[in-house]
């Protein structure tokens, strides 16, 4: 069992705090040309991956510039079981209307990430967003409206100038429009980004925790669980494909600068696809890197334990392919120190709070 996941790179405007694969579109979509692309790599890679594939993942840039029609065209050759999950990305810039959004449901889209970051209309501005907190709202009904099995809206806390009430208030703008998925996260400074070369005033560290304890409090007040650091669900409305990636779970990577993770004889190794879209779309082809198994403990433990509830203790060995040997002491460590669950590799809420600490102990 495995995910896909699907980099389409184009967006209106780069934002200055992005780090991803993405880049401003300045002539016409080369949709056709891509789609074929995506197509002779998806044939390339199919047999390496472990069946079923269980969900898809359409991601960017900014997926919905692309038409429904292509999302039609790639689902059909993909030929997967009516079950599966499949998302997209969306930017409200780009979609406001349900007839508009229903288009891409009836081409086989079932969840929908909308890109709100904001309903400030101040911090949208400061983000680079190409929409205003009005268009957000217009195009978070037009999702729900359209009647799609999963909708998720990603915000950002940790702004330049936020306060807990502002963050609050963002919250509870998107509460109000019923989302069944959750994903807040802090805004960081990431390297060759606008805002690392200009970075913005953001608050403290006293400031971030109180506006994450109050965050975290008024979304379990509302019914949406904290499952992941940045992942808060209603019941049943976890990501699949996320918890693939968390779980270590094995995916395909097709597109302009894709990444995947495949298991095989010789171990588990990453893909990566050519990242400029002008040298992808010439030649869609892996570059596989082999993980060396020393570095396994530390990558799965980075995933894993990004989870509340952790994962089985029998998980590393399925996954990681290596002896639970090789971290009984770092775990028994941890345990003894009130960190680590006794009876899961997941981590007590003490420990939680020390994430990244706890991961660096399996280097």
């Amino acid at each position: 069992m495995s995910g896909l996941y699907v980099h389409l790179p184009w967006c209106v405007r780069k934002c200055p705090y992005c780090d991803f694969n993405s880049h401003p579109l300045k002539a016409r979509l080369p949709e056709s040309d891509y789609l074929s692309a995506l197509l002779k790599d998806f044939r390339g890679e199919r047999p390496r991956a472990p069946w079923p594939i269980r969900s898809v993942y359409f991601g960017g840039g900014t997926p919905s510039l692309f038409s429904p029609r292509a999302f039609a065209r790639l689902l059909d050759a993909f030929a997967l079981p009516d079950d599966v999950e499949v998302t997209m990305e969306a930017n409200p810039g780009t979609i406001e209307t349900a007839d508009a959004i229903a288009e891409y449901a009836r081409a086989g889209i079932n969840r929908v990430s909308l890109g709100v970051q904001s309903f400030d209309d101040r911090q949208l501005r400061a983000l680079g967003r190409i929409h205003d907190g009005d268009e957000a709202r217009r195009a978070a009904r037009a999702i729900r409206a359209a009647g799609f099995r999963g909708f998720n809206i990603d915000l950002m806390f940790g702004l330049s100038g936020q306060t807990v009430a502002g963050a609050l208030a963002d919250l509870e703008g998107a509460v109000t429009l019923a989302p069944d998925h959750i994903s807040w996260y802090q805004l960081t400074i990431e390297p060759r980004t606008e805002f690392a070369r200009r970075p913005p005033e953001l608050p403290g560290p006293d400031a971030l925790a109180d506006i994450a304890e109050a965050g975290q409090a008024f979304l379990a007040e509302h019914g949406y669980e904290r499952y992941e650091v940045s992942a808060y669900a209603r019941p049943g409305s976890r990501c699949q494909h996320n918890l693939n990636y968390w779980t270590f779970g094995d995916y395909l990577g097709i597109g302009a600068g894709a990444h995947g993770k495949l298991t095989g004889a010789r171990g588990i190794v990453r893909t990566a696809k050519a990242r400029q879209p002008r040298l992808y779309l010439k030649d869609p082809s892996p570059v596989d890197t082999p993980v060396d198994p020393g570095a396994l403990p530390v990558e799965f433990m980075m995933n894993a334990l990004r989870l509340v509830d952790g994962v089985p203790a029998s998980r590393f060995e399925e996954r990681a392919g290596l002896s639970g040997a090789v971290i009984d002491e770092v775990v028994t460590g941890l345990r003894e120190e009130g960190l680590m669950d006794p009876d899961r590799l997941a981590l007590t809420q003490f420990g939680y709070r020390h994430l990244d600490t706890v991961v660096a102990r399996f280097l």
